[in-house]
Formats: structure tokens, C-alpha cells, sequence
């Protein structure tokens, strides 16, 4: 009955340890962290893409937390000068451009006093850009779910609560485009923005997070100061890498304890 219980203890301390990665060392708060969103949206039934939702409440609750325990609250073009940053720095970036952003997330930001970065994709209406990735993902989920308006993101950007970065014309995977083609998705989508909401654009988002050397050069090329991927991780030295920076990637299934985790170590699991 003893050897029964003891090893019943070890395997719950040993999923523990494979779900939530607790025995990782921590990244001090000197490196800045950058936390990369999608959706903010109530979970759906059976949908394929429920851990890019994180729900209102769980938002909430993280911003919150973020600021009772002393982050501040970056933008990406300031992390040009990281050696600038105060200590505890958080980046929240958020993806693609989906309605909730100004419908759940921008009060969120409002009350708290905080900011983030939103990587918009030009042409983001009608298309399904999880199919760019996997054929098998042809759904439509992605291509039902709202896009901010244009006035959604320039009521966004006047608040002073955001700032604009860059995702590419269409959400395109750079790996699929001869270089032409990658030049007007990267250049093209700095410029229209550019024109488009008359702000300044310094920050750029891989689309899926697949890129190469190529890409980094067109993105330096096109006139952005720094590029994100989906690596990850905490970045000790951003400086040195400008243009592939890590993030924390915040999933839809985390509960609290998983996000204080990866915002201690960069990772859950």
C-alpha cells in the first residue's frame, strides 16, 4: 500500500513536471519579455484554434497581475535601446489584426495603463491563413473570426496604448515566395501601413514564424528596426539579434500558474 502511494506520487510530480517545465531556471527581470498574443475571445466548441483565444477574463487577470507585480509596460520600437528599458520590462505583442484585440483586449490595456504592439496584416479580410501553413487546416475558422476595421485600429493607435508593427500584405509564408514576391509582402506592408494610418512602423512579425537569412536582410532592407519570431524564450542580449527576437508565447489553455512560469522562464513546458 506504501509502495502503492509513493509511486502514485511520483507520477503525479512527474506529469506536474512535464506540463508545467517548474524545475527550469528563471530568467532574471532584467530581460525585457515579450509576450506574444493572438485572439483575446471566449473558448469555442471544437474549434481548432482555441489555444490562440485567450478569454477576456484570463487576460485580465495577466495584465493585472503584470502591473501589481512591478512590469512595465514597452512598446516594440523601444526596445531598440534596450540598455534604455527599465528593469521588468513586458512587451505584449499581439498578431494578425482579429476584432476582440479593440473589443476585449484595448479596455483591458485602457484601465490598466498599458500598452502593446499589434503586428496587422494588410489584407486580412476573407482569408484563411492557417491553410498558408497546412493544407489540413482548410476549416475556415480563421477566415470567420472578425478583422479590426481600419477605424478600429486608428481608434487603437489615437488611445496611446498601441503601437503598429508590421505582419506582411496577406499573412504570407515567406518560405513559398520567390524573392520578389517576399519583397512586396515585407516592403509593401510597411508602406501601407505607413500611409494608411500615418504613424511610424518599426517592428515586423514573421508570418507562422518561418523565415531565413534572406528574409532577415529584406526586413532591414524595408526599413524596420526590429523583427519577432515564435521562437520561445527569454532574450538575454536583444541587441544581438535584433531581427529574430524571442517571445513567451501565451496560449489559450494556460491557467495562472502557467503564466507566472513563463514569465519566469520563458516557457511552460
Amino acid at each position: 500500500m506504501i509502495w502503492g502511494g509513493a509511486v502514485l506520487t511520483f507520477l503525479v510530480v512527474l506529469m506536474f513536471s512535464r506540463r508545467y517545465g517548474w524545475w527550469r531556471p528563471s530568467v532574471g527581470p532584467e530581460y525585457p519579455r515579450v509576450l506574444m498574443y493572438h485572439m483575446v475571445s471566449e473558448h469555442r466548441p471544437g474549434a481548432k484554434f482555441n489555444k490562440l483565444r485567450v478569454t477576456p477574463a484570463a487576460f485580465d487577470w495577466q495584465i493585472q497581475w503584470l502591473k501589481e507585480n512591478g512590469w512595465h509596460f514597452g512598446v516594440m520600437s523601444e526596445l531598440d535601446a534596450p540598455e534604455q528599458l527599465p528593469p521588468k520590462t513586458v512587451f505584449l505583442t499581439f498578431d494578425d489584426g482579429f476584432a476582440d484585440n479593440f473589443r476585449h483586449a484595448h479596455p483591458v490595456l485602457t484601465r490598466y495603463g498599458a500598452r502593446a504592439t499589434l503586428y496587422l496584416v494588410v489584407d486580412r479580410f476573407d482569408r484563411d491563413w492557417s491553410t498558408a501553413k497546412k493544407a489540413h487546416h482548410d476549416t475556415g475558422e480563421l477566415m470567420r473570426e472578425p478583422k479590426l476595421t481600419d477605424d478600429d485600429v486608428r481608434e487603437m493607435l489615437a488611445s496611446g496604448c498601441w503601437e503598429l508593427g508590421g505582419h506582411t500584405l496577406t499573412h504570407a509564408n515567406l518560405a513559398r515566395l520567390d524573392k520578389a514576391a517576399k519583397r512586396s509582402e515585407i516592403s509593401g506592408c510597411r508602406e501601407q501601413l505607413q500611409a494608411r494610418f500615418e504613424t511610424n512602423v518599426a517592428s515586423f512579425a514573421y508570418p507562422f514564424g518561418i523565415y531565413d537569412e534572406s528574409d532577415v536582410e529584406l526586413v532591414r532592407e524595408a526599413g524596420f528596426t526590429s523583427a519577432v519570431t515564435t521562437v520561445e524564450g527569454i532574450d538575454r542580449d536583444p541587441a544581438s539579434r535584433p531581427f529574430e527576437l524571442s517571445r513567451v508565447k501565451v496560449s489559450g489553455k494556460d491557467n495562472r500558474l502557467a503564466f507566472r512560469l513563463r514569465m519566469r522562464t520563458g516557457k511552460r513546458g
